[in-house]
């Protein structure tokens, strides 16, 4: 079964090119940075050991690097490109024409 989104409108994001930013959608905190001219969604606590993603940085290959074990997530797919098997949680986005906006997965009753 595919994934189902709640879509939340964003206000305007600014974020130079590898700056890291942090929004707030239904209560939840969510990194977003700036990568060849396209604006990326993802976690604000790594995986492994919940690392404010924020305080970390972006690597010129277009990894996101946690501030604690330098941990590498590219920021297009969340795949942990440095080899230690964990996988950093992306969310969609869309551009519609009247502004962007971000995907969150519905949950079901049950939260499966």
């Amino acid at each position: 079964m595919a994934k189902q989104y709640n879509w939340h409108r964003l206000s305007d994001l600014y974020a130079r090119e590898g700056e890291i930013g942090v929004l707030e959608v239904q209560g939840k905190k969510i990194c977003y940075t700036r990568y060849e001219e396209q604006i990326f969604a993802f976690a604000y606590k790594c995986p492994h050991a919940s690392g404010i993603m924020a305080d970390g940085f972006m690597d010129d290959a277009g990894n996101v690097v946690c501030p604690l074990h330098r941990y590498r997530f590219n920021v297009k797919n969340g795949y942990n490109s440095s080899g230690e098997g964990f996988y950093l949680k992306t969310y969609p986005l869309e551009q519609r024409a009247d502004g962007l906006y971000i995907g969150l997965e519905k949950s079901s009753l049950f939260g499966w």
